[in-house]
């Protein structure tokens, strides 16, 4: 049975279509997906991520371990400050991303995608065995909403005091939302500009109807995982399971930039990606338009002239460009005359370098 966050009944009263996403009871959308993108896209939106992981690695050596047993260089994020990076095995297979918050001088958290954070855990507790450092799957303690949109940093500081402006990208500070204790990070999953907060599970419900109160003159819209999906899509985000996964190395996905080979001593699967770092992939990933209307979707073959050199990882309508678009893994080397076989129709498409939306700063 999937499992409800603090927010059920909320997206209940609010019609929301309910779904089973990676064992959770999860919105899809509201009502219209389209109205919810957009809304993200030119006001604001407001997201339970609560099906998220949290896992806090503390003590004097969480910063070293957490070098360990990841690819980024965690030791060296200053407090206050967040980090994209990966967990690979040992023949530098992704197993999951995350994002990295350094709370203190000894105590870390990490985000995992809800379908990995359980198996991210206790990854972690072996890998952190041989330090003097805990690790402790705190997940079912929090909740996590987010609201994204040019207009949420003017939404959020009507609820608290924090220094939202001074707040930089990728970077997080404890503060009161309209009266409860959150970690408030400045990070998201839209393409947009935006705020995580991070709260008790039992100040969910009162923190979303305030936010929901904040925001109705702004155009804050409630969205759900569709809208998530097509924002983070034209943003050129990775998802687990589509663009990133065990059979592929963050080099593989164009992600190499977060390997830190110049760290201190050695990391889980170090040997592995510094065989393959200087060595281009057999594919790349890269952006697909559709010339026409219909839509590539997850699994679908990427042709040229007939033959098989790719295959779609994520597509969707992309409701700002008015075009289908996809992400695709395509053979090194090609670059025009390519197609998507849709139902045995080749439908031709323009290979562009992701991402294909970029807010302006």
């Amino acid at each position: 049975m999937s499992r409800p966050t603090p927010l059920r009944d909320v997206h209940e009263s609010l019609g929301a279509t309910l779904t089973d996403f990676a064992g959770w009871l999860m919105p899809l959308r509201y009502g219209s997906e389209s109205a919810e993108h957009n809304a993200v896209r030119q006001a604001a939106g407001l997201f339970d991520l609560s099906h998220m992981g949290e896992i806090f690695v503390t003590g004097p050596q969480a910063g070293e371990a957490l070098d360990y047993a990841l690819v980024g260089h965690l030791s060296a994020l200053a407090s206050g400050r967040a980090r994209y990076t990966m967990i690979v095995n040992e023949r530098g297979g992704v197993l999951d991303d995350l994002i990295v918050y350094r709370l203190g001088d000894e105590e870390f958290m990490v985000v995992a995608n809800a379908s990995n954070y359980e198996k991210v855990g206790e990854e972690l507790k072996n890998r952190a065995k041989s330090y003097n450092a805990v690790v402790e799957d705190r997940s079912e303690q929090y909740a996590l909403i987010a609201v994204q949109g040019p207009r949420a940093q003017e939404i959020l500081a009507t609820l608290t005091d924090a220094d939202l402006a001074g707040l930089k990208y990728y970077a997080g500070l404890p503060g009161l939302v309209d009266g409860r204790q959150a970690l408030i990070a400045r990070t998201g999953y839209t393409g947009e500009d935006g705020f995580e907060l991070f709260v008790a599970n039992q100040d969910a419900v009162p923190l979303w109807h305030a936010l929901t109160e904040a925001g109705r003159t702004y155009g804050l819209r409630a969205a759900g995982l569709s809208s998530r999906d097509t924002l983070r899509l034209e943003a050129g985000m990775p998802l687990y399971g589509n663009e990133l996964g065990v059979e592929l190395t963050p080099f593989d996905a164009g992600l190499g930039r977060v390997v830190k080979f110049d760290k201190p001593g050695d990391f889980v699967g170090r040997s592995a990606l510094e065989a393959v770092k200087d060595t281009p992939p057999r594919r790349r990933l890269v952006g697909l338009v559709a010339r026409g209307r219909r839509v590539p979707r997850h699994g679908y073959p990427v042709t040229k002239d007939g033959a098989v050199v790719g295959e779609v990882t994520s597509g969707a309508p992309s409701q700002t460009l008015g075009k289908p678009i996809a992400m695709a893994y395509v053979d090194s080397g090609v670059e025009a005359g390519l197609a998507v076989d849709i139902r045995g129709s080749h439908e031709p498409m323009d290979l562009i370098e992701l991402p294909f939306y970029r807010r302006n700063k």
